[in-house]
């Protein structure tokens, strides 16, 4: 059985993948084009928890999923683990910069051109891949544990933390607690 997730009925995860990255471009443009520093952190911090949660989800159960059904998907997948490593550096980056010093939105403006060249990777060579080579029926149920895995995912930027599935089934929820601890002390924005 289906159910209805906040991405419409019987999204697959390739839709939800799809409008999780076109929600992060859009936080983006937010951050800049706010002159009040305050909101540019709370809307950074907001974009910093988005992308954590969302490359969780996909070390877990996305590529795997890749690597055992996509012709080359281990190479694919080591690529994309290298260029989440990369964000999560610059996400902690932006994390220690003034929302109102020049480096922070040239800051935002690297994890732009890094965030858009992964989610253009996905979308216009992995993802296809996924829908030809794996029924829409599996997709649907990858969609519904993607949504899950995202509601216990870390949501602040752990750059040592290792990019691979047995980590974040077995450590990530407690470091996700710790992290949704975390915001709802200091008042740090995550929704």
């Amino acid at each position: 059985m289906t159910e209805t997730n906040t991405h419409g009925t019987n999204s697959d995860v390739v839709d939800i993948l799809t409008a999780d990255h076109r929600e992060m471009i859009e936080l983006i443009g937010q951050i800049e084009h706010t002159p009040e520093a305050g909101q540019r952190r709370d809307i950074a911090d907001t974009l910093i928890a988005e992308v954590m949660r969302h490359a969780v989800a996909e070390e877990m159960f996305v590529y795997p999923a890749v690597e055992d059904h996509v012709p080359n998907g281990a190479e694919e997948v080591e690529h994309d683990k290298k260029e989440h490593d990369e964000i999560v550096k610059l996400m902690k980056r932006i994390e220690g910069v003034d929302p109102s010093a020049s480096e922070f939105l040239e800051l935002i403006g690297q994890l732009q051109a890094q965030l858009s060249h992964h989610a253009n990777d996905e979308e216009t060579e992995q993802f296809p891949k996924l829908r030809s080579h794996i029924p829409h029926e599996k997709l649907v149920e990858m969609g519904e544990k993607v949504q899950n895995a995202k509601k216990a995912a870390p949501t602040r930027p752990h750059p040592s933390a290792p990019h691979s599935e047995l980590f974040h089934k077995t450590v990530g929820p407690g470091v996700g607690m710790v992290d949704r601890l975390l915001d709802k002390l200091t008042g740090r924005h995550t929704e």
